[in-house]
């Protein structure tokens, strides 16, 4: 098959046919790096004739490392090529020469599963109680944070002495590289570990691949760390010829190890390195990129680049700050009603993307009650999220006694030592006592028939459940008797550590007793098992994921790589993005300027932005102060906009119309500002916006929905409609059995009994 390469535009063709020397590229986002990856091994191996075998191609996943190869293979390259990942990489060197340092090629490689066992197993036999003090899990991400830095048992010892449980960490972490070695295993941080160290230290193995890697290209070079970029460079000590692709304005995994600034390096480490920049994005529109180039500007540390597109200009950047956070979800299922009706777009056109995600849990309830299909990308539904989940045992559990499966869920949560046997023995005594389970271990100790070491470990789950059974005796409302039942239970002090994971299972937590002191305000008179009820009906949603046509809600994080018709990035309140964590230190609050301007380039079409002016938490509303990226971005918070924001108190079509097209922003890039540009090597066609059609269908007749009329909704049942409210569109207060609810009319699933 043969390639054209005048395909390929002007900033592309160049650093495509400069195949010698180090070579680093600059790649802005959506400006095509995947195709001149594959245009320059392809030039590579038919131009220059070149063996495939002779190539090596780095990238940072399985599925972009299986995209490449299928690209390649598509253009006719044969499978010798060799296309890995940065671990798969290490492994191949591994399986041929880990024996030069005591291991034999049949290692195993152990995941995180296997992992957190091995570590279990050596704080057992080390007489280590995890409840006195360091769990398995932090244990292992320590072990894990000192093998990415490439340090040692010993090392680590020395650098961290003042810090909590460190001496413990040392032991624990000297020991499991020891029973790796027995065990003939290695973890993921060990296969770039062990590959770096026979590379450096035998001459052998650093000749033979160095040799045989004529032309090395990395993908996604901004996420590097420090050992893989020591590998790259170990690579291409014979022939130099190394060809680096990333963008450190989208690096955004600094937390993991990623260090963006082995892009500086780069061309301080490879004399005579070119650099080259691929500034001309394909993906959006004209007042997007803008948006972004405005954005990322404000970075110090980054190289000098600014986005463009000869795409449409495009519809302007919609600013809307609602009144609550309730009104920032009925806002975004009200613009998309209107771009499906009016524009022709589809469910799986949209995308909501937030920095945290417990943000999700207000619009999965909004999609829920409007009958909108949608699914979490790269994670779980809010109220399958694992704390969540954990949580809400305890509560099935006070309301049920007899909810077995929610107790044995909770028995060793947080961890108190209640292993399978302790269970298994409990169980059985309640069988042959004919006694619920439940009853057996609140009476544990009156229950002498079981062996004193039984009764012993189940004592401090009984005690537990004793102090919640006389909280729930106070009547407690929901979110207090959570919140108590988490200080009790210790759920708190599990996530206290202060880590990027902690932090989302914290504030994930935090949303729960939210929802449920939202739910008491709208059902003053409800209780835990109307609560309880009411979440059963948001957490059964298997029928609308059968659908292929839905919306996407996902954490910015997770969306990287990913693009959208149309986004609406939502939360942004200060210390949410950029969160609160991030504002004192300037790297982090840099790599979450980053995250925004991901955020904003995974928009092709139409882009709105969002934030909540109140957050009804802790059974009072507080107000949010707006994100200090605001004002960056050109939208002015004092604007006439702020004093329309409360859905139920005004609502109007113009509202959701409206961009800031008469504020700050678009005086900052109105039509005549926007550069044209006319490379000549335009490869893709100019990105088409829906024009707006006349509406398909016509507004529901309302007339009859009047108050006292009985409804019926698809997912809550037949309700009584309380109250309806004329402003502009019409809405109605609906009493169902397990919950009150205002809705839209027009766009909700309601229809006359």
């Amino acid at each position: 098959m043969k390639i054209d390469l005048t395909q390929l535009n002007k900033e592309q063709m160049i650093p495509v046919l400069n195949t010698e020397g180090a070579i680093l590229v600059t790649a802005g986002a959506g400006s095509g790096k995947t195709r001149l990856l594959t245009h320059r091994i392809y030039h590579i191996i038919n131009d220059l004739d070149v063996k495939p075998y002779n190539i090596l191609a780095l990238t940072f996943t399985n599925k972009a490392a299986n995209e490449m190869k299928e690209r390649l293979e598509k253009m006719g390259c044969d499978n010798s090529l060799w296309v890995f990942t940065f671990h798969a990489l290490c492994v191949r060197i591994l399986r041929k020469y880990i024996d030069k340092i005591g291991y034999k090629s049949n290692f195993t490689i152990y995941a995180e599963q296997e992992k957190n066992s091995l570590i279990k197993k050596i704080l057992k036999e080390k007489g280590i109680n995890e409840d006195d003090g360091l769990s398995s899990s932090e244990i292992a991400d320590a072990i894990s944070d000192a093998k990415t830095e490439n340090v040692s048992p010993e090392v680590y010892g020395q650098i961290n002495s003042f810090k909590h449980g460190a001496g413990i960490i040392t032991e624990v972490y000297d020991e499991y590289n020891k029973a790796l070695k027995r065990n003939n295993a290695l973890d993921y941080d060990d296969l770039l570990n062990f590959a770096y160290k026979l590379l450096s230290e035998d001459a052998e193995v650093r000749e033979y691949y160095a040799d045989k890697f004529r032309y090395i290209h990395i993908d996604e070079f901004q996420d590097t760390n420090t050992v893989q970029y020591e590998i790259v460079k170990l690579l291409a000590s014979k022939w130099g010829n190394i060809f680096a692709v990333g963008d450190e304005d989208q690096s955004i995994y600094g937390w993991r190890g990623a260090n963006y600034k082995n892009l500086f390096a780069f061309q301080r480490d490879f004399e005579g390195a070119t650099t080259y920049k691929l500034q001309q994005n394909y993906r959006s529109t004209k007042r997007i990129i803008a948006l972004a180039n405005k954005v990322i500007k404000n970075n110090t540390q980054r190289l000098d680049k600014n986005l463009w597109t000869e795409n449409e200009e495009g519809s302007n950047v919609v600013f809307y700050c609602a009144g609550s956070d309730k009104d920032e979800a009925q806002y975004v299922i009200t613009v998309m009603s209107s771009l499906m009706t009016n524009y022709g777009y589809k469910k799986s056109d949209f995308a909501l993307l937030m920095r945290i995600n417990a943000l999700t849990r207000t619009f999965e309830e909004k999609f829920i009650q409007y009958g909108v299909a949608h699914k979490i990308f790269g994670g779980f539904k809010f109220f399958d999220r694992k704390e969540i989940k954990d949580v809400l045992a305890y509560l099935k559990l006070l309301n049920n006694h007899e909810d077995e499966e929610s107790l044995l869920r909770i028995a060793n949560f947080p961890k108190r030592g209640i292993g399978d046997a302790t269970l298994a023995q409990t169980i059985n005594y309640a069988r042959v006592e004919n006694l619920s389970l439940f009853d057996v271990i609140v009476n544990i100790e009156q229950n002498q028939d079981l062996p004193n070491s039984v009764i012993k470990k189940i004592t401090p789950l009984a005690t537990v459940l004793k102090c919640l059974l006389n909280a729930v005796e106070q009547n407690l409302k929901p979110s207090m008797l959570t919140k108590y039942t988490c200080k009790v239970a210790g759920i708190k002090a599990v996530y206290e550590e202060d880590t990027e994971e902690n932090a989302e299972h914290r504030m994930n937590i935090k949303e729960l007793v939210h929802s449920m002191e939202e739910f008491e305000k709208d059902n003053p008179d409800a209780n835990l098992s109307d609560y309880l009820q009411n979440v059963s009906l948001y957490s059964d949603t298997d029928e609308m994921d059968e659908e292929s046509d839905y919306v996407t809600l996902a954490t910015i994080h997770s969306a990287k790589g990913l693009e959208f018709k149309v986004v609406f990035l939502v939360g942004m309140d200060e210390g949410i993005f950029p969160s609160s964590r991030s504002v004192d230190e300037n790297d982090k609050l840099e790599e979450e300027r980053r995250l925004l301007y991901v955020a904003i380039t995974r928009a092709r079409e139409r882009l709105y932005v969002t934030r909540a002016k109140t957050r009804f938490k802790f059974g009072s509303t507080e107000y949010c102060m707006p994100s200090r990226f605001l004002p960056e971005m050109g939208f002015d918070q004092q604007k006439k906009q702020e004093e329309k924001s409360s859905f139920y108190n005004s609502y109007g079509k113009e509202r959701y119309e409206r961009s800031y097209s008469k504020t700050s922003y678009n005086s900052a890039y109105n039509a005549d500002e926007v550069p044209s540009y006319d490379s000549g090597y335009s490869t893709s066609p100019k990105l088409k916006i829906p024009q707006k059609t006349v509406a398909k269908t016509g507004r529901k007749d309302v007339s009859k929905f009047v108050e006292g009329a009985r409804v019926r909704h698809t997912k809550f049942g037949e309700g009584v409609i309380t109250k309806v409210v004329k402003t502009g569109e019409v809405c109605v207060k609906v009493k169902f059995a397990t919950c009150e609810l205002m809705l839209m009319l027009n766009y909700a699933p309601l229809e006359l009994i």
